[in-house]
C-alpha cells in the first residue's frame, strides 16, 4: 500500500487523462452523512462495513485511492484491500481533511 498527500493525489487526478489504465478509482469509505458534507469530485461512496461485502464489485487491477476524514479508516480499508490481491492502493494520508486544507480550501470541513 502506497500513502500519498493530497497534493501527489491531486497530481494523480490531474495526468490520469494521459495514463495508461484510466484514472484511479476514489473510493470513499466514509458514512453518507460524512461524504453528504463532503467529498472528492467522482468519488464512489462505499461505508468501511460494507468493504468485505463489496469486494466483488471492485477492480483489483484499477489503482484505487481510498479516502476518509482524516486517513486512518482509509489506511485500515487499504491494507485490507491489499490483503485481498488489490495491486495498487493508496491511501490519501490526512484524508479530505487535509484535502480541503491543501488543495481544495472551499471544501467544507467538519
Amino acid at each position: 500500500m502506497q500513502q500519498m498527500v493530497p497534493r501527489e493525489v491531486d497530481a494523480l487526478l490531474r495526468d490520469a487523462g494521459t495514463a495508461a489504465g484510466g484514472p484511479p478509482l476514489l473510493l470513499d469509505v466514509r458514512e453518507p452523512w460524512e461524504f453528504a458534507l463532503c467529498h472528492l469530485p467522482g468519488a464512489q461512496l462505499v461505508p468501511m462495513r460494507q468493504i468485505p461485502s463489496s469486494l466483488d464489485q471492485l477492480d483489483p487491477d484499477r489503482r484505487t485511492v481510498v479516502v476518509c476524514h482524516h486517513g486512518i479508516r482509509s489506511q485500515q480499508v487499504a491494507l485490507f484491500l491489499q490483503h485481498r490481491g488489490f495491486r495498487d492502493v493508496i491511501n490519501l494520508q490526512g484524508g479530505v481533511d487535509a484535502w480541503a486544507r491543501d488543495v481544495d480550501p472551499g471544501m467544507p470541513t467538519y
